[in-house]
């Protein structure tokens, strides 16, 4: 392994949205893949046709795009290998579960479902459990128990059949896994799996070891949930002879819930009040909606840097992480062993880091999206200027327009609570007089601003806050925003005239 070039692939199926565990799994290979200079495929592992889902294909390729996972190599990329979709390589799979099959390492297993189902009630009546094993399927209707003459009659016949793989009866399967170390187990505990359906597509376990030797993977780097069937894959890669070019495996640890209990499923995301997908999807059947970390607000930089700590650790305190630098700093040995739980209000905080750094001007185009939905139309420079007081108090995206509504819209009504606590009886007549001295004022400047307010409120001998308060009321119509004199600057010496004026007149 050690001279192979490293190529790596996610080979998600297209079943469903992609999850961010999914996509942590993609994030983790792309890393790897760039760290070692190597090649980062993307293949879609769609056997089973029973659960394809239309438009989840587009929905992986476009959660990457926007993630900023880059392909190298695969559906949307082509390359040496194609084609990359399962389902195009039907035929490639039957010749190699033949060849296991002529070896004597897989057989033909003619067993109707209802027979199957049958077998499974009889053991559950006894409250056992049916294991298609080394040690039943001597006792069933398959090419191990049939005579040849038997099984050429059947297949000539179009007898319904799968091939499955031959499990040793008592082996043991030692590998070393670069996540969880020595993994020994026996075959006592394995069934024969399904290689090859009766319809002829091949399972999970065929496809992905033909595609991973024919693509020269050197890694396999993948979720625990895939670590009780390595063995299984590890047995056909010898099966085949294809010992030597074996890649290395990697298993990440499961993406908890934030309670800690069990995984995190795609049905917790819009449950527990958070998303769980990296974009809004909407289910073609049922039209039911799921939402994304695009759509609530996320930059795809954040999102990846919340992934990225999840079941790996730099070594270091550094949290916030460009894509460059999870490049350099990343290497399987720092992937943990232990399940990583999602926590929520991390992942905002994550957000709100990035959301500080971007300037006025970058939030400007995300936020004319929102202007645009409520009709209004404003020039980018005001526009970034508002968004630059604004964002220290926003985590999200979408909680720009919450901060920074005001700057927008003229308020139209006052919180009541907020004028039973703030409007005293000279409360008029002190924005009176301060309405007459801004207009004074050149240019309208919070520097130039703030000591006609200081003034005016010495001069009626009555304390700051006395006058500020109404004052944010009266622009606001609450007592949120920042900095007062900073907003005055940039709502212009009109508008705020105007406000103040309309306070007057339906303030009592």
């Amino acid at each position: 392994m050690s001279n192979q070039a490293v190529r790596v692939r996610f080979a998600p199926s297209p079943t469903g949205p992609l999850h961010i565990g999914g996509v942590r799994t993609a994030l983790f290979n792309y890393l790897f893949a760039r760290k070692n200079k190597g090649t980062f495929i993307l293949r879609i592992e769609d056997t089973d046709q029973t659960r394809y889902v239309q438009g989840a294909e587009q929905y992986i390729i476009d959660s990457l795009d926007w993630c900023g996972i880059r392909i190298d190599e695969g559906i949307t990329a082509d390359g040496p290998h194609s084609p990359y979709r399962q389902s195009e390589r039907k035929e490639l799979y039957r010749k190699y579960a033949e060849i296991l099959a002529d070896k004597g390492f897989a057989y033909l297993a003619f067993d109707t479902p209802e027979e199957l189902n049958r077998l499974r009630k009889n053991a559950e009546s006894r409250k056992g459990a049916f294991t298609y094993n080394a040690f039943v399927r001597k006792k069933l209707k398959n090419s191990l128990t049939l005579n040849k003459e038997n099984v050429k009659r059947n297949v000539e016949a179009g007898v319904p059949y799968v091939i499955r793989y031959r499990m040793p009866e008592d082996h043991w399967v030692e590998f070393q896994d670069t996540v969880r170390g020595d993994v020994e187990v026996n075959t006592r505990t394995l069934d024969d799996k399904i290689l090859l359906k009766a319809d002829g597509m091949p399972t999970y376990h065929l496809a992905n070891v033909v595609d991973d030797h024919l693509m020269k993977i050197s890694h396999v780097i993948r979720g625990e949930e895939w670590l009780p069937s390595t063995p299984l894959h590890i047995l056909l890669y010898e099966a085949f002879g294809w010992q030597d070019s074996m890649p290395a495996f990697a298993h990440m640890p499961l993406t908890l819930k934030p309670d800690g209990q069990g995984k995190l499923s795609k049905r917790d995301g819009d449950r527990l009040g958070f998303p769980v997908f990296p974009l809004e999807w909407i289910q073609p059947d049922t039209g039911e909606k799921s939402s994304g970390y695009r759509e609530s607000g996320y930059f795809p930089e954040a999102f990846i840097n919340i992934l990225a700590l999840l079941g790996w650790n730099p070594g270091t305190e550094q949290e916030i992480f460009t894509m460059d630098e999870l490049i350099q700093a990343f290497s399987l040995d720092r992937i943990v062993k232990a399940g990583s739980r999602f926590d929520p209000e991390k992942a905002k905080w994550f957000n709100h880091q990035y959301l500080v750094k971007k300037s006025g001007d970058e939030l400007s185009a995300w936020f004319t999206g929102e202007l645009e939905q409520r009709d209004l139309e404003f020039e980018m420079p005001y526009i970034s200027k508002a968004l630059d007081l604004v964002k220290e108090r926003a985590f999200l995206l979408t909680e720009l327009w919450d901060q920074s509504w005001f700057f927008f819209q003229s308020p139209v009504i006052y919180d009541e609570k907020v004028v039973r606590k703030v409007w005293k009886d000279d409360t008029h007549a002190l924005l009176h007089d301060l309405h007459g001295s801004l207009g004074s004022v050149e240019p309208f400047t919070a520097g130039k601003i703030e000591p006609v307010v200081k003034n005016l409120a010495e001069s009626r001998e009555t304390g700051f806050g006395r006058l500020m308060n109404p004052l944010r009321l009266a622009l606001v119509g609450s007592n949120i925003g920042p900095g007062l004199m900073d907003m005055m600057e940039v709502l212009g010496k009109e508008e705020v005239l105007q406000r103040i004026a309309r306070a007057l007149q339906l303030i009592k």
